[in-house]
């Protein structure tokens, strides 16, 4: 599985020839500047919750790419108000087959609302299982022995997981949720982006590593192998 990483929390993954986006959020942070939402290739996006920094360029990039767009039902309203007709509803629970594989929504422990202040519905993770490999992005969340669950649904290749700290898990939590999912290889992501959730990589690294766990931390724009 190639996964490319685009800063904050917003990544793709392509798998069986598919591009599947998580958490478009290129244009608002000044880390990404180098990128451009229209260089960004989607046939499927998934928006784990609605705070403005995981679904800023959703609409740009489905209107864009012709992309599928996921997420809770308040964000499956919001969007197809935005005008996409291609919006599917997915809470945690349920889940999805589509030409690539399955993919299931699991609960995230975080605070979701649109930019305005209104409610914008639980906050979600999602599991995919394929062919060719599986993985969990766990969304912006706590630690939350619910994890467990995650491993009892699907065998995973690696995890996605934040560990800027403050907002989200830090790097220790992080280190028990990639147990608790039985992940030994980690991507990490929700650092940096802003001034209180600033990451020493190396650290984190060696944290990971005394625990056992591959630590991933891709560049910006840059492609990796997992």
């Amino acid at each position: 599985m190639k996964f490319t990483y685009y800063g904050h929390s917003c990544f793709t993954v392509e798998i069986n020839g598919k591009h599947l986006l998580f958490d478009p959020f290129i244009t608002g942070n000044e880390l990404a500047s180098k990128i451009s939402p229209e260089d960004v290739k989607a046939d499927y996006i998934f928006v784990s919750h609605g705070h403005f920094d995981h679904m800023l360029d959703t609409v740009r990039i489905a209107k864009n790419t012709g992309a599928t767009v996921f997420g809770g039902f308040e964000l499956y309203g919001y969007f197809s108000a935005q005008g996409l007709e291609k919006v599917m509803p997915i809470n945690p629970g349920g889940k999805i087959a589509l030409d690539f594989g399955v993919v299931k929504a699991f609960a995230a422990q975080h605070s979701s609302s649109f930019k305005d202040g209104s409610y914008a519905g639980v906050a979600s993770g999602f599991a995919v299982t394929t062919k060719e490999g599986s993985f969990y992005y766990s969304g912006d969340t706590a630690l939350s022995l619910d994890m467990q669950l995650v491993a009892r649904f699907t065998k995973l290749n690696f995890a996605v997981l934040p560990i800027g700290d403050l907002l989200t898990m830090g790097v220790d939590d992080a280190i028990e949720a990639a147990k608790l999912v039985q992940a030994a290889t980690v991507v990490g992501v929700h650092y940096d982006t802003f001034g209180w959730i600033k990451l020493n990589k190396e650290e984190a690294v060696s944290q990971f590593k005394n625990a056992g766990l591959n630590l991933l931390l891709p560049g910006i724009g840059e492609t990796i192998t997992v």
